[in-house]
């Protein structure tokens, strides 16, 4: 028997890690694309007392997952979200699922407003089709003090009828959007997000403290009274650190905030935790101040990764890749990541952060920011069968997306 041509029914065993759970003798049942039992192994007996399951002893030391979930992704193996290439995108999509990470949002970036139109319509077909879970748009609202990577020639203040015309290019699959707090209109611009189901994402930004919290605190209003069935009421900041001014003891600027209301459960901050954007001994100070249940580890990967180093694009942009770094060939500065939300898990733990709380913030976190907090990233009956099989090491063995293998 192949693995795509698995059963409807069928159990692994292994040690269960899921938020909230971590059974050392666990066993997860499959039915369909959905879980139909997860828990300890003696107990199984009792649920599956017709033997309707087919059972897969798996080897000492395995450990299963849920599948990863990735908010800030612009594409992988050669293929670059921004783009719009359909044959391109598929073949990234296919290379994230088969890496673990089995919901994720496809990023666009700053490009022109036509391009950015044409992306958002390519990716939505996408997205209806379920194999991505919605566009996140880094651009244009950004400051181009701060733009990184973006295209300063595309960026400006908010333009309300821009809004309109990429929910609407987006066939309403448009879930979050970057902006800078401080440009002309970023509190109507909020408004306008909210009210058609777009969680706003502060980042790439020169604002000062105040300014930070005034913008955070008004979203945070905007969410609570949206009154959207499972619809976030926390806001996100894209790639914490990233794309800001560091935090200086006379100009603490958005970074201090952040982290005082990340701690407060307030808001929830992205973690680029590859070992490139942040230092790990700032991942896990990170997760010993603000906690892991105010984190979305991410990815930021482009075309680049799961290749080898080279040439590749991220939207307008050409960017070289080298040991794994990407940056723009134009001035240098970091262009997005290489590595798969698996590797990020694995680096935070290597930073010393528990897989238990890793794994909150690669699984329940952006499911909660996605609407999905009661379907995917959890090790529960009557959830999604995604999950990963893993070695001890946490060395990928299998994936499955909707119950289906693909590796």
């Amino acid at each position: 028997m192949t693995s795509t041509d698995s059963p409807d029914r069928y159990a692994l065993t292994g040690r269960l890690v899921s938020p909230g759970r971590d059974i050392t003798k666990g066993i997860i049942a499959v039915e369909g694309n959905r879980i139909a039992f997860a828990g300890d192994v003696r107990e199984f007996s009792f649920f599956d007392e017709a033997g309707a399951f087919e059972l897969r002893e798996s080897p000492e030391g395995t450990v299963i997952i849920p599948g990863l979930i990735d908010l800030h992704c612009h594409g992988a193996a050669g293929g670059d979200f921004p783009s719009g290439d359909r044959e391109k995108i598929a073949t990234a999509i296919e290379h994230l699922h088969r890496s673990g990470t089995t919901t994720f949002l496809a990023s666009l970036v700053t490009a022109s407003r036509a391009d950015m139109l044409a992306s958002a319509a390519v990716l939505s077909e996408f997205a209806q089709r379920g194999d991505i879970a919605g566009i996140h748009a880094e651009g244009p609202f950004l400051s181009t003090a701060r733009c990184g990577a973006q295209d300063p020639a595309f960026l400006s203040d908010p333009e309300p009828d821009f809004v309109d015309e990429l929910i609407d290019a987006s066939a309403g699959q448009l879930r979050t959007m970057t902006y800078a707090p401080e440009l002309p209109g970023a509190d109507a611009l909020l408004e306008q997000l909210v009210s058609q189901g777009v969680v706003p994402s502060l980042g790439h930004t020169d604002a000062d403290a105040s300014t930070t919290a005034a913008s955070l605190s008004l979203a945070r209003e905007e969410l609570a009274s949206a009154g959207v069935d499972g619809f976030t009421e926390r806001p996100t900041v894209t790639h914490l650190f990233n794309g800001m001014p560091p935090m200086h003891h006379r100009a603490p600027g958005p970074v201090a905030v952040c982290l005082e209301m990340a701690a407060q459960g307030k808001i929830i901050v992205e973690l680029i935790a590859d070992g490139v954007h942040l230092d790990p001994d700032m991942v896990r100070t990170m997760f010993n101040l603000v906690g892991a249940d105010s984190i979305a580890l991410v990815t930021d990967s482009m075309a680049a990764t799961g290749l080898a180093d080279g040439t590749y694009e991220l939207g307008p942009a050409e960017v070289m890749v080298s040991n794994g770094e990407a940056r723009l060939a134009s001035n240098g500065s970091l262009a997005g990541g290489t590595a798969s939300m698996l590797d990020v898990l694995r680096s935070t733990v290597a930073a010393g952060v528990d897989l238990r709380d890793a794994l909150v913030s690669a699984t329940k976190v952006p499911a909660s920011v996605l609407g999905l907090i009661d379907e995917a990233g959890r090790l529960h009956q009557g959830f999604a069968a995604d999950l990963l099989v893993l070695d001890a090491d946490l060395g990928l063995q299998q994936v499955v997306r909707n119950g289906k293998y693909l590796l």
